[in-house]
């Protein structure tokens, strides 16, 4: 039997057409989610959220309001998603319902700085606990130590380009293990937080006193937010990856109703657990929160908590790696990138040059490494984007009411999520207007340099096919032969 005949290839089942595989079942999109937006968030914002409320009860509220967000935001993608089928999330809604301009310029923010940006933090937060874990950081300090984590983080990132590109069984198999190992993770911060409960230090947690020094400016609260929901970013993980999802129309509702209440759950016991141990002082201070309650709760097995941070983190960055290879897959399929990033691996039916561009820039990103800064900086390009796609949901239920919606969320739900979005782009800019939001914008806009030359008129490079020709010899892929739903 020849390899095109083989029944171990998707190519045979789809009459020999060369596509994307739908190898996710749904366990994996539960895995797929939970473990990308359990990674370094629940380790680092609790820090930022009472930071900026003033209290521990109103932080405990900003946690519970940001999972209401995302979960509003999850279902209005899976009623889009099972509607409209395709991989690229947001890009191929803007795409379908606004055309190219504005598809484009998610595209380009996303492709460029977004998604790279947000994996080079995951893979760097690795990369520091994989240096507390073996104790290099005892050895070394300033530059030395910081490149040690660069150095680790870099590795972090070509191990996960390795496993995606080789097999999306593989990467999916590597979600679900470091899924339940993360969970595990706070299953232990879970049930020390319950036991000190039951011993009585709930002094942090008191109803007369835990709102005490609450943030009174409305608008500071976004920044509170931003926190929180950089925790639950990648609640529309599933969206980029749909054309590889087994039975989409059912399994990505089911999977975001499974996984986000999941998520939410887990965090605000984790939050309380952190307050049982912690003073709010205490946590202001600490470098890393659960490395800090470990510290104090764990004794000789303190150690656990930097391994079980390695473990989130990788998993959380092996989530990301996946999607973010589909974006610019889905971009170049509807002419918004070069062309060779669609193209497929014909052995292992990847994206493999889509995923080592995202890689790649990645790596780049590494060398400054001042990312959460840059994260603030866009936080608003990525609101005006969601709350975009979830006002596409809204025409679409207009301009074409005859679609077919296997799921079909309530009204109520996308309205709050795109009242949210335009609070969560203001706010910020209201409260401490800076030039960054300008410069963000800029960058957004300077998309324009690209689309207008070679998307609205169409100019071509005649280097391109040569160098298309090159590359696809080089890592044997080809054009996908799936059509663009």
């Amino acid at each position: 039997m020849s390899k095109s005949e083989s029944t171990d290839t998707p190519a045979s089942k789809d009459n020999n057409v060369v596509a994307l595989k739908r190898g996710v079942g749904l366990l994996g999109g539960v895995a797929m989610i939970v473990g990308s937006c359990v990674g370094s968030g629940i380790f680092i914002s609790p820090q930022g959220t009472l930071r900026e409320t003033g209290s521990v009860g109103m932080s405990l509220i900003i946690w519970v309001f940001c999972a209401v967000i995302a979960m509003c935001g999850a279902l209005s993608y899976a009623e889009l998603g099972a509607m409209l089928p395709s991989s690229g999330g947001e890009h191929a809604y803007l795409l379908h319902v606004f055309g190219d301009l504005p598809s484009y310029l998610f595209a380009w923010t996303f492709t460029v700085i977004i998604k790279p940006c947000i994996l080079s933090i995951i893979s760097l937060v690795c990369g520091i606990y994989i240096v507390a874990a073996l104790g290099i950081e005892e050895c070394g300090n300033g530059s030395g130590l910081v490149w040690a984590q660069k150095l680790f983080a870099g590795v972090v990132l070509l191990l996960l380009l390795a496993i995606n590109c080789l097999s999306v069984k593989l990467a999916t198999r590597v979600q679900i293990v470091f899924t339940f190992t993360k969970l595990a993770a706070m299953a232990i911060i879970v049930v020390v937080g319950f036991i000190n409960m039951v011993q009585g230090k709930t002094e942090h947690l008191s109803v007369s006193t835990s709102f005490e020094g609450s943030a009174t400016n409305f608008f500071a609260y976004s920044i509170a937010i931003y926190q929180g929901n950089w925790a639950y970013d990648s609640w529309n993980q599933l969206n980029f990856i749909t054309e590889e999802l087994k039975n989409p129309s059912r399994n990505l509702p089911v999977a975001i109703a499974i996984a986000m209440p999941l998520v939410a759950v887990c965090y605000l016991l984790v939050n309380i657990a952190y307050f049982t141990v912690l003073s709010p002082e205490e946590m202001l201070a600490s470098p890393a929160v659960a490395v800090t309650f470990a510290d104090q709760t764990l004794g000789v097995m303190a150690w656990i908590m930097p391994v079980a941070v390695c473990c989130s983190t990788f998993g959380a960055a092996n989530g990301h790696m996946f999607a973010s290879g589909r974006l610019p897959y889905a971009a170049a399929r509807s002419g918004h990138l070069p062309k060779i990033l669609s193209y497929i691996q014909i052995n292992n039916l990847t994206p493999f040059y889509a995923l080592c561009l995202s890689t790649c820039i990645a790596l780049l990103l590494l060398i400054p490494g001042d990312f959460n800064t840059l994260i603030n900086y866009y936080g608003f390009a990525t609101w005006f984007f969601y709350g975009l796609t979830v006002v596409a949901l809204l025409v679409l239920r207009g301009t074409h009411p005859e679609y077919p919606r296997p799921f079909k969320v309530p009204l109520v739900f996308p309205i709050f999520f795109i009242l949210c979005s335009v609070y969560l782009i203001i706010a910020p800019i209201i409260n401490d207007p800076a030039l960054e939001f300008l410069y963000a914008f800029l960058f957004i806009m300077g998309g324009l340099i690209f689309y207008i030359p070679f998307i609205h008129f169409k100019c071509k490079l005649g280097c391109m096919d040569p160098v298309t020709r090159v590359l696809q010899k080089l890592a044997k892929v080809v054009p996908s032969s799936k059509p663009i739903n």
